[in-house]
């Protein structure tokens, strides 16, 4: 039996995740972006957001604008022809860079959301198939010298969610839930976490890279080949591990700060025949020797419980193909 193909590596934004093959195998897999995805991902959606970017607000209601709109001063938009390497960076200053990645991804990302999440539901096929390229750059002083990575990215996600509503005419509304979730708790033993070597002051001038697990806030690898990151906090772990449980994950450790997070890859949550005995995952390991994802979670000191939260839930009205300039 084949390892669950919910191995794209989802984690939150502009970096957080393995891009590229993760991306081509899930298509090629023929696994849609769809609005519903069965566990595994959570997330995947999960970027913890997890529960979320809203949390607790009344449902339904319209996404508003911030006071004072942020918006990128200049855009390119343009349908993907060349199906080349997906990326999706953000630079030093603010400008944005996404190569060859499906309209579905990039809208998960400007609302925090997993990649795999059955949160975003609505819209036409094409947003889950046709592939997008977008450069944008902001304008000076939209993100302030020494803002922190979380004030940053906070920061290139409103304009990004205005970039779709002014270049793809989207309106997006958001209805909150009361529903199970998966609770991350300190353990019985107390939290077991390797102290990062970076700090938030070291993430301020850095940009942000998929794939890049040594940046902060990144994350690579996934359900068969474990999670690897140098400075991820517990609202990125929440996430991205997400993508691949039936439930979103939702932190409620109370740990702040940034930690090294190096795991063994997992068994998917869904039920199914058990593997062959000989049946290895993306890491090369045997599948029958995997742990499950509560394991994984025990082995940092925390804990999955299952709980009843209020989760955001996005519902697309309407997009558009865009004009292309």
């Amino acid at each position: 039996m084949r390892n669950d193909s919910r191995e794209l590596l989802a984690v939150g934004i502009f970096g957080r995740a393995s891009l590229g093959d993760r991306i081509e195998l899930l298509l090629k897999r023929g696994r849609e972006f769809s609005p519903r995805v069965s566990p595994l991902r959570f997330t995947a959606s999960a970027v913890a957001l997890l529960v979320c970017l809203f949390v607790g607000s009344q449902a339904p209601r319209w996404i508003a604008f911030a006071q004072e709109r942020l918006a990128f001063e200049v855009t390119s938009v343009k349908e993907n022809k060349t199906k080349g390497q997906p990326g999706f960076q953000v630079l030093p200053g603010g400008r944005l860079v996404i190569a060859n990645i499906p309209l579905q991804i990039i809208i998960t990302t400007a609302y925090g959301l997993p990649f795999q999440s059955d949160r975003l539901s609505g819209g036409p096929d094409w947003i889950r198939s046709d592939r997008f390229d977008i450069e944008a750059t902001p304008p000076p002083g939209a993100i302030p010298a020494g803002a922190s990575s979380k004030v940053r990215e906070d920061t290139i996600r409103q304009m990004l969610q205005n970039l779709l509503v002014d270049r793809f005419k989207m309106s997006i509304r958001r209805e909150t839930k009361d529903q199970p979730v998966y609770a991350a708790v300190i353990g019985k033993g107390g939290p077991k976490l390797e102290k990062s070597k970076l700090t938030e002051k070291d993430c301020q001038a850095g940009s942000g890279t998929f794939g890049d697990r040594n940046s902060c806030h990144n994350i690579t690898g996934g359900q068969g080949r474990g999670l690897h990151g140098e400075a991820i906090d517990m609202s990125d772990l929440a996430v991205i591990v997400s993508n691949w449980t039936d439930h979103p994950v939702v932190d409620r450790t109370g740990v702040t700060g940034l930690f090294r997070i190096e795991t063994d890859g997992w068994l998917p949550m869904r039920t199914g025949p058990p593997p062959a005995p000989d049946a290895k995952g993306e890491d090369g390991k045997l599948l029958v020797d995997q742990p499950t994802i509560f394991e994984i979670f025990n082995r940092l000191g925390l804990k999955l419980e299952l709980q009843r939260a209020p989760v955001d839930m996005f519902v697309i009205d309407h997009i558009e193909r865009p004009a292309e300039n």
